[in-house]
Order: structure tokens, then sequence, then C-alpha cells
């Protein structure tokens, strides 16, 4: 990723990885992942702007994990049924607390 992408992004978003070594396209998913679960408003824009919804929507569709929130604001954006993204199955076996 080149510096001037890695200033488009909060800090927080890559901190298990060189940013120097990500590349905007080949890791995509990864980018698009980091920014659904841990992103700011302006890190979602800059995607939005950058890949596109439709691009986002095909990539967010394979994640295998991601917040509930997550799954529930792209759902959203890209009119899209919950049950349709790939981490929608591993989200409903997660085991709740119980309450007594």
């Amino acid at each position: 990723m080149t510096k001037e992408m890695l200033n488009n992004f909060s800090g927080n978003l890559f901190w298990d990885t060189d940013p120097n070594d990500i590349d905007i396209e080949k890791h995509a998913k990864l980018i698009i992942n980091r920014v659904l679960d841990y992103g700011m408003w302006e890190d979602w824009l800059f995607i939005r702007k950058y890949y596109g919804l439709e691009k986002i929507k095909n990539l967010a569709l394979a994640i295998r994990s991601m917040e509930r929130k997550s799954l529930a604001f792209i759902s959203t954006m890209t009119q899209t049924p919950e049950n349709e993204f790939r981490c929608y199955e591993q989200i409903q076996s997660k085991d709740t607390h119980w309450y007594f």
C-alpha cells in the first residue's frame, strides 16, 4: 500500500501488519473486513469511493467472520439480506450468554 493510501485509513486498522506490505487491490477483502469491523466513517467513505459498493458487496459476501453490527451495516448499505453473507451462519452458531 502506498503511503498516500495509508493516510486515508485510521491508524488502528492494520495493527498486526506492516501497512507497506498491503496491496490495496490484492488485499481488498482484508481491507474491507477491517474497515467494516474496526473502521471509522471516513474509512468507509474511502473504500466506498475507491472500490465501489458493488465490489464491496461481492467481497463482503465471502468474508468468513464479521461482527454482528458490521453485518447489519453492510446488509443495509447494499440492500442484501444478512443470510446471503457467508459469515451469517457463523454468527448464528455462536453461543449466547445465559441470563438467569
